[in-house]
């Protein structure tokens, strides 16, 4: 299976000149989202991150008219594989990170690698249940497939992208809102590029 190229610098300066240019409504979304799944606990995270998605697809796209804040609630569409990919997968993640740091000294250390190299793995997987409808797991299947294709250097972008996303939280969590579409943005041109024009081979059976 070929390597696919990771762009460091020419994914995040696209991702940041998408977020720039869109800057408005990307951060009303976020806090809208951001709020919804605080006051919910979690349960309508996927939804909401669904909602963002189509808005950010729609404005890496250059759809006119652009999209609005009410395209938010669309994320309801893909309501069931976006709450089980949170969910299983938060669950998942979260269980095997909590028994590695039972383990004396290194076991903080593992837990912490864990979380990274599954956030890398599963990337694409909401990009993908939003962008072509597809159901979970399949989703988190064709992440996988295409991220061990080259699999340190998308680590590598992985945590990059997950600190630049995860910033505003040193504000109080408040600036989470600015920094996170950041993320998103970033993540959406490297999604382009990485499945569009046939890229992705068929999955594993």
């Amino acid at each position: 299976m070929d390597k696919v190229d990771v762009k460091f610098g020419e994914w995040i300066e696209e991702g940041f000149n998408l977020y720039k240019e869109n800057f408005g409504i990307l951060v009303l979304v976020s806090l809208i989202a951001v709020i919804v799944s605080a006051i919910t606990v979690g349960a309508l995270a996927g939804p909401m991150a669904a909602g963002v998605l189509l808005i950010v697809f729609q404005l890496q796209d250059r759809k006119e008219p652009k999209p609005e804040v009410g395209t938010l609630l669309k994320g309801f569409d893909f309501f069931l594989n976006s709450f089980l990919f949170f969910v299983v997968w938060g669950i998942a993640i979260f269980l095997v990170s909590l028994v590695l740091g039972l383990v004396p000294c290194i076991g903080q250390v593992a837990s912490l690698f864990v979380i990274f190299v599954a956030h890398a793995l599963l990337m694409f997987g909401m990009f993908l249940i939003v962008d072509r409808n597809m159901e979970f797991w399949p989703a988190s299947v064709e992440s996988f497939n295409m991220v061990k294709r080259n699999f340190w250097p998308f680590l590598g972008f992985s945590i990059v992208s997950n600190l630049i996303g995860s910033i505003g939280a040193v504000a109080c969590g408040i600036g989470v809102v600015f920094t996170l579409p950041i993320q998103v943005c970033i993540l959406m041109v490297a999604y382009r590029e990485i499945f569009d024009g046939n890229a992705v081979e068929p999955l594993d059976s």
